[in-house]
């Protein structure tokens, strides 16, 4: 088991808490303080969780600058209160860093079903009939 310390626990909860005023700041019909918060605290955590030296590594590698320009562009442009395009920026940014990490978390997810609570669940999920 992978432990870690309190400092990156803080920084989970701070991706958390970024993610969700992200996600806040869109229901809201593109708030621009709620996104710029957002996406602080999600950076911040980051930064906090893998260290600043990784972060950088990460994010300005040769293969990945396109993707860390949409990225930070969008950032940038939700910090300029131009939400809707910075958002676009944003996600296109975000596919194009972490599309490596997509078969990791589409295995994971495919792999939940083999709990034994979670599989019943699914299973009763999938019995249910429909009157039409």
């Amino acid at each position: 088991m992978v432990s870690i310390t309190e400092f990156q626990k803080i920084g989970v909860g701070l991706v958390g808490f970024g993610l969700f005023f992200i996600l806040f700041g869109v229901l809201l019909y593109f708030d621009s303080v709620l996104l710029a918060f957002g996406n602080i605290l999600f950076l911040s955590g980051l930064a906090i969780i893998i260290g600043l030296r990784r972060t950088f590594s990460f994010f300005f590698q040769k293969e990945k600058l396109k993707g860390t320009s949409f990225f930070l562009g969008g950032i940038v442009i939700v910090l300029l209160r131009w939400p809707l395009l910075g958002m676009l920026l944003e996600s296109y940014g975000f596919i194009a860093l972490f599309r490596n990490f997509f078969p990791v978390v589409f295995g994971f997810l495919g792999a939940l079903g083999n709990i034994p609570l979670l599989s019943k669940l699914f299973q009763k999920l999938g019995d249910t009939s429909s009157m039409v």
